[in-house]
């Protein structure tokens, strides 16, 4: 089953166009990693499948349902607010800098938007949240303020807020590059655990090998499309396009 859709996505910001007809699915319990320089658009598309930016043209289909659909003329025209509510329960989002509440303790950060959003019972939520926080190696940290915290620790209850939501699709953008690189670790062998129990997952990351190893399929942006995608020992192992080897050149497997 599709879980995400996108076909024929454009975005620009004034005169730059960002993403240029980028089309992709996400399959339920794929893991797609979307690699590439700084400026190819993989935040942006991002951004985008999130509904933090609206696409210019394009659809958008979370579980068959569209977010955004394209008119006769390739316009991308949304849905209405109360769809778009609905249809925001499906994933989650993980920051690269973390996006805690600093005035909420650990455990507040992670029950607040169930409750909030969901409108789920305190109690059932507390239980639930505590449950990931162990998941996590945080249990003792509950009642901690995230500046209490390392960066790998912030992250980890960022991870433990998005899925405190139960998302169908999980979102990292770039989800270490705010740590320093012994943290780096921690927060990758969380997202190998998720992709081990079938999480559906979108990872943007310059983690090379750790996309290579936990990737069913890989997409390489640069200038806005997607020059190259397939599985992981194709695009990264042994990619086709010139540009993808000269991107890959400067990581040492």
């Amino acid at each position: 089953m599709k879980v995400l859709e996108i076909n024929h996505c454009n975005k620009k910001f004034g005169d730059n166009e960002v993403l240029k007809d980028i089309s992709l699915s996400v399959e339920e319990g794929q893991v797609v990693s979307i690699i590439g320089p700084s400026g190819s658009g993989k935040s942006t598309l991002l951004r985008c499948a999130t509904l933090l930016e609206t696409m210019d043209g394009g659809d958008l289909i979370y579980l068959g349902k569209y977010a955004a659909k394209a008119d006769k003329a390739g316009k991308a025209q949304y849905v209405s607010n109360g769809e778009l509510r609905q249809i925001r329960k499906n994933f989650g989002l993980v920051f690269q800098n973390f996006n805690l509440f600093p005035h909420y303790t650990v455990l507040k950060n992670i029950m607040e938007p169930p409750m909030l959003i969901g409108g789920r019972a305190e109690k059932e939520v507390r239980q639930e949240a505590m449950a990931l926080l162990a998941k996590m190696g945080l249990e003792d940290k509950a009642d901690a303020y995230p500046f209490q915290l390392s960066g790998g620790q912030q992250q980890r209850v960022s991870i433990a807020r998005a899925l405190a939501m139960k998302p169908r699709i999980l979102f990292f953008d770039e989800p270490t590059s705010a740590l320093d690189p012994e943290l780096t670790g921690e927060i990758l062998k969380v997202i190998q655990d998720l992709a081990a129990e079938h999480m559906t997952m979108v990872v943007v990351t310059h983690e090379m090998a750790f996309a290579r190893d936990v990737s069913d399929h890989i997409i390489f942006m640069d200038g806005g499309v997607i020059v190259e995608e397939g599985k992981p020992e194709d695009v990264i192992t042994h990619p086709a396009q010139e540009r993808t080897q000269a991107f890959l050149r400067r990581f040492h497997q």
